[in-house]
């Protein structure tokens, strides 16, 4: 099976190509490199250049007549997107558009959408399941809940199936450590911890200590990056299966506090790693756990990992690639 890759050099996106392949599909790659890196592609079919660009995706959708979509180019950022809604949406939105409709026009039925848990802004229950009420506060979740909205009437009018796919906080990297996550700016905590480890950083800064959970940190609900890609191909299948189109959560149904993710750092890396607990950041609810009841039901998803397994990912990649891809 052909499976077409937007945003394939990114964090998540280099995985789903690496995944992808080791299980034998065929892995068609499509990124501008804006934010991604060409090392992390490996050795997949590789096109650079702009999903949004019809005459860029004419070609390539007619070179490899794809039989499914994974759609996760995209700018991500959450302080940058209240920064620069115009360059969100214009990226996020626009190009999606674009892409949808060079699909339509090349009789591609089935996407997965990398969404988000930014989707929900500030939820009031601490467990968040897909009838949560959708109440973006930040341009990027505003622009992911649109592009939810832009798939669920091509459906209707194109008959353009899709899985939206609401991803909490992805973190970890390939078990074997040759690819994994390299933002710049990095503004993930784990990657941040790993740092402190390895003397990039002197010292972890911990927004807030008095919010209402058991240590006084907030807490929020890490998932490996392997397991996510495991739901993306679950959902494909189910929907080439089906034809039933949806959004799930992706998440564990529980959470693990900043501290917590200092303290498993320590253990699994033996740096001290040192800590301040400043003041709160604005807008950080305490809690953040996702209900992922759903995926695993109706898709058969279940994760493998936990947050040992995901700290020890990540600290085989960063210690053995301390400046990432280099490029």
């Amino acid at each position: 099976m052909k499976i077409l890759i937007t945003g394939g050099a990114g964090y998540i996106g280099s995985h789903c190509a690496e995944i992808f392949k080791e299980k034998g599909y065929e892995v068609i790659v499509v990124d501008n490199l804006s934010k991604g890196h060409e090392a992390a592609v490996g050795n997949a079919k590789f096109y650079k250049g702009n999903v949004g660009d019809e005459e860029f995706m004419y070609k390539v959708l007619g070179e490899n007549k794809p039989d499914a979509v994974i759609h996760f180019a995209a700018y991500s950022l959450v302080g940058e997107s209240m920064q620069k809604p115009y360059e969100y949406y214009k990226n996020n939105v626009c190009e999606s558009m674009n892409l949808f409709h060079s699909l339509v026009r090349h009789d591609v039925k089935n996407v997965v959408f990398s969404s988000t848990a930014a989707t929900y802004g500030q939820p009031e229950d601490g467990l968040i399941t897909e009838k949560t009420p959708n109440a973006p506060i930040n341009t990027y979740g505003e622009t992911k809940l649109a592009i939810e909205k832009m798939l669920k009437w091509f459906n209707t009018a194109y008959g353009l199936n899709y899985i939206a796919l609401r991803y909490f906080n992805v973190a970890g990297a390939h078990p074997d450590g040759h690819i994994g996550e390299d933002h710049r700016p990095e503004t993930h905590l784990i990657p941040i911890v790993l740092q402190c480890a390895m003397g990039k950083r002197e010292r972890m800064k911990i927004f807030g200590g008095d919010y209402p959970t058991k240590d006084g940190t907030c807490v929020r609900d890490y998932i490996h990056v392997c397991d996510l890609i495991d739901a993306h191909e679950l959902a494909l299948k189910h929907m080439q299966k089906t034809g039933e189109c949806g959004v799930y959560n992706l998440g564990t149904g529980g959470g693990y506090s900043n501290l917590e993710i200092v303290e498993t750092a320590r253990k699994v890396t033996g740096a001290p790693i040192p800590a301040d607990i400043i003041d709160r950041r604005p807008g950080d609810p305490p809690t953040l756990v996702a209900s992922s009841e759903n995926a695993e039901k109706i898709l058969g998803w279940k994760r493998r990992y936990g947050i040992e397994d995901i700290i020890s990912h990540a600290w085989k990649w960063h210690s053995t690639h301390p400046d990432g891809y280099k490029d």
